[in-house]
């Protein structure tokens, strides 16, 4: 489980297709510290850390394995060496939830629309999958990219949010643009309520 408060902004080191494809990320997290199977979210992304190193510039980095139906239903599938790439670790018993509960089990994709500046803040809008857009509501949460943000409007599959100076600097977000892709998360209990309401 993660909180949707990313702690470190890296990029993708190299990325190897094979059986399932290979991705390396440089971080700024010390990996001597980050034990192999150990969880961390990726723009979103939960992946398994499967080895770690460091660079010849002494950059640390660790490596994940990332199936093809991933690949197929996120992001990833666009990304490429020094793509820049939202990292959270996993939350452990005790941490403070500064954001909300996040799975890293991306639902979807959504597109960046309209960006506009609000003082030092932007409004971003963002259409969702007509499949999950029933499921965001007006002042809940959504994960974008792996970060935890407050739905402010929502109109059919169009939702807008406000994303502070802070975000902007220390996310991805500050770099879309409209067009941009982005991996979305519903909120996890919109997630539940909605199967309950309308069972397969």
């Amino acid at each position: 489980m993660f909180t949707g408060i990313i702690t470190d902004l890296g990029r993708v080191r190299g990325i190897t297709p094979s059986g399932d494809t290979r991705f390396e990320f440089f971080t700024h997290f010390e990996t001597a510290a980050i034990d192999i199977g150990a969880s961390i979210c990726c723009s979103g992304v939960c992946l398994t850390v499967i080895e770690t190193g460091q660079g010849e510039s002494h950059e640390n980095w660790f490596a994940a394995d990332v199936s093809a139906e991933t690949l197929s239903l996120t992001t990833m599938r666009e990304w490429a060496e020094g793509s820049l790439v939202n990292f959270e670790r996993a939350l452990k018993m005790g941490d403070e939830l500064g954001g909300h509960i996040v799975s890293g089990h991306v639902d979807g994709v959504a597109t960046l629309g309209e960006v506009t500046p609000e003082g030092e803040s932007r409004r971003m809008t963002f259409e969702a999958p007509d499949s999950l857009s029933r499921m965001i509501a007006p002042k809940g949460s959504v994960t974008l990219d792996g970060v935890s943000l407050t739905a402010n409007q929502v109109e059919g599959q169009t939702f807008g949010v406000n994303v502070i100076p802070h975000t902007l600097q220390a996310t991805t977000l500050g770099s879309l643009q409209p067009g941009a892709l982005v991996n979305l998360e519903i909120d996890m209990l919109a997630r539940y309520v909605a199967r309950l309401i309308k069972p397969d």
